[in-house]
């Protein structure tokens, strides 16, 4: 059967490439003294509080799951909105937010109601892929613009200005990102938005992270700027509800109905039963079982990326948020493929699959978030319990001086 051109666009998903080859590798060692550690997938593992759990319990025994607003319950939209005043002191009116099935479908329905064929999108490189599919599906071309650690792996106004060409209608960020943890210093991020609307173009930033900001110097939002600014947050990290598919827009105010009759077409409306969990993420007890849950994810960074740092692996810049670290391997690299001969050079995807057979500790290499480098980093996820940082660090650590 013939597939779109769209389609064939849309390149593979090699994080999950590697979750699947970790499962089957689990599989056979199910019952062995070395059960499989994931340190590849970017998923709490705590699970939504006691309260959002209830919340949805209450509301299916009360048949409260019928069609809602294709913007979302009135009242969530107004508690995220309070949630902006009080955690970052920004006055976002609800009608400028959207709720949405997930981070995922907001940035689908951002893409789609901003790009048109042709367009171009700069973003970093490294950068989330996912990211880029949702350019390429709109019909537009992501332009990766390789970053190093000076820069903190974050474009730049000068290097947004210096790329920006006829065909240029905006740039996607994300702060904190995903693979590195690393923010935009507000400074920066303001520059670079001056010289994005100097251009007439759009500034997209990705927040789904911003909850979980460790630095009080980056954990500000780009809304902060103006209202021009078009933020894509979410439910599912920092509010521990990745599988109940819930995210949200906030829209500069011409924008909001465009995106609700897309949204009416193209999945009615975010799931009622989530929508109505999510009141209860507000609760006093729930954001302080939150900000529990941020200083235990704090901790494991501090622990395990000096450990990182012992074997080898450089983690240049200090996650600010997030739970990932991204860290170069070029070092252990170069020590495989000399120990192999020489004759085919090891990269970072040969030397996840190495420790996923041997050690049985799952990471995700570089190739789905670099373009440019790859092949050098990977990236590991702390959002693993400590015992699980443990022992994956002993095992790797093993498996170095075998």
């Amino acid at each position: 059967m013939q597939q779109s051109e769209r389609a064939r666009r849309v390149q593979p998903f090699y994080v999950m490439e590697m979750a699947k080859e970790a499962a089957r590798v689990a599989q056979q060692a199910a019952g062995s003294a070395q059960p499989m550690i994931y340190l590849n997938v970017g998923e709490p593992d705590f699970t939504a509080p006691p309260l959002v759990r209830e919340a949805a319990e209450r509301a299916i025994r009360d048949g409260r799951t019928g069609y809602t607003d294709s913007a979302g319950l009135p009242q969530l939209r107004e508690r995220i909105s309070q949630w902006y005043l009080d955690r970052f002191g920004l006055a976002i009116p609800a009608s400028r937010i959207v709720v949405t099935a997930g981070a995922s479908a907001a940035l689908h329905l951002a893409c789609l109601a901003l790009i048109d064929p042709g367009d171009e999108i700069l973003m970093p490189d490294p950068s989330y892929p996912c990211n880029r599919q949702f350019v390429n599906m709109a019909g537009g071309n992501a332009v990766l613009l390789p970053t190093s650690a000076a820069e903190r792996f974050q474009l730049s106004a000068a290097q947004v200005e210096a790329a920006w060409g006829g065909n240029t209608r905006g740039v996607m960020l994300a702060s904190p990102s995903n693979p590195t943890g690393t923010s935009i210093h507000p400074a920066e991020l303001a520059r670079m938005h001056d010289v994005v609307t100097g251009h007439g173009g759009i500034t997209l930033i990705d927040e789904i992270y911003l909850g979980l900001s460790y630095d009080d110097t980056f954990g500000h939002s780009a809304l902060a700027l103006d209202e021009r600014i078009i933020s894509i947050n979410s439910f599912s990290k920092y509010f521990s509800m990745t599988g109940w598919r819930l995210g949200w827009l906030v829209l500069p105010p011409a924008l909001v109905s465009t995106i609700e009759q897309m949204a009416q077409h193209l999945y009615i409306c975010p799931s009622t039963i989530a929508q109505h969990a999510a009141l209860a993420c507000f609760e006093p007890e729930s954001l302080a079982e939150y900000e529990q849950r941020r200083e235990r994810f704090r901790s494991r960074r501090d622990w395990f990326v000096p450990q990182l740092q012992q074997l080898g692996l450089e983690v240049p810049v200090l996650p600010d948020g997030a739970f990932y670290a991204w860290a170069n391997c070029a070092a252990l690299c170069r020590q495989m493929t000399a120990g192999r001969g020489g004759s085919q050079p090891v990269t970072s995807w040969e030397l996840a699959f190495d420790w996923l057979h041997r050690a049985h500790v799952a990471a995700t290499p570089g190739r789905d978030f670099s373009e440019a480098s790859g092949a050098d980093w990977i990236r590991f996820s702390t959002a693993s319990a400590m015992e699980h940082l443990e022992a994956a660090v002993a095992r790797l650590a093993a498996l170095a001086d075998t």
